[in-house]
């Protein structure tokens, strides 16, 4: 068979991550909007994002896990009119205040090395530029990870679950946040202390350091509403 007759990965339905990515970004950002019907068809969300059904599928998969869509029998899908506004991202960051620091006191915390590492890494890489040059969602999946991991460490399987099921549902605002990317390199400089005073075992400290960091992202939230709103 000539190159010519092989059939290109997109017309087989195969896409890389950032093309993922990138759709799920689309379908997010025109959901806030109020862009698309409620239920949408599979058919109308093919023919307006021009995607093969395989790459569709794989990301209304994720959307779905994610808590924001939810497949209904017969007919397409419906959308969550959860986190379509600045308010409802603000409430979600309310529960992991109340969460997060306390998580770092538990009698049983155990923060591995190896995880601090991983998780210094990946913030001093952002520091190094990749704030201005990462995609949105790698952005998001960096703060994901690091707060799941020290969360993780707690030995208290209830917060973590806790805390992923917030992460799942506050993807929406949270992606439209990152058009403004000055506030990351203090987000970066935080979270490598709160990890420095986990590995000295000062969870106390480490703890306020958290609620700290937390409340400043709320504050951050006031201050780029418009971004949201927009």
């Amino acid at each position: 068979m000539s190159d010519a007759n092989i059939p290109s990965p997109e017309a087989l339905g195969f896409f890389g991550r950032e093309d993922a990515a990138d759709l799920h970004f689309r379908i997010a950002d025109d959901h806030l909007h109020s862009r698309l019907p409620d239920p949408v068809s599979e058919t109308y969300l093919k023919e307006f994002y021009g995607v093969a059904k395989s790459q569709l599928n794989s990301v209304l998969g994720r959307i779905a896990q994610e808590g924001w869509a939810d497949r209904r029998p017969g007919y397409g899908w419906s959308l969550s009119p959860m986190l379509t506004t600045p308010g409802s991202l603000e409430q979600t960051y309310r529960v992991r205040l109340a969460l997060e620091p306390a998580a770092l006191l538990e009698s049983t915390y155990r923060l591995y090395a190896e995880t601090v590492a991983r998780c210094r890494a990946a913030e001093l890489r952002l520091l190094g530029g990749a704030i201005e040059t990462g995609s949105a969602d790698a952005l998001h999946e960096r703060g994901v990870r690091f707060h799941e991991a020290i969360i993780g460490a707690s030995g208290n399987p209830f917060f973590l679950e806790a805390v992923r099921r917030i992460n799942r549902v506050r993807r929406l605002l949270s992606y439209r946040s990152m058009v403004d990317r000055k506030r990351y390199r203090q987000q970066c400089e935080e979270h490598l202390r709160i990890l420095g005073l986990l590995e000295r075992e000062r969870n106390e400290e480490a703890s306020q350091a958290l609620r700290h960091h937390l409340e400043h992202t709320i504050e951050n939230l006031a201050a780029i509403r418009p971004v949201l709103e927009h």
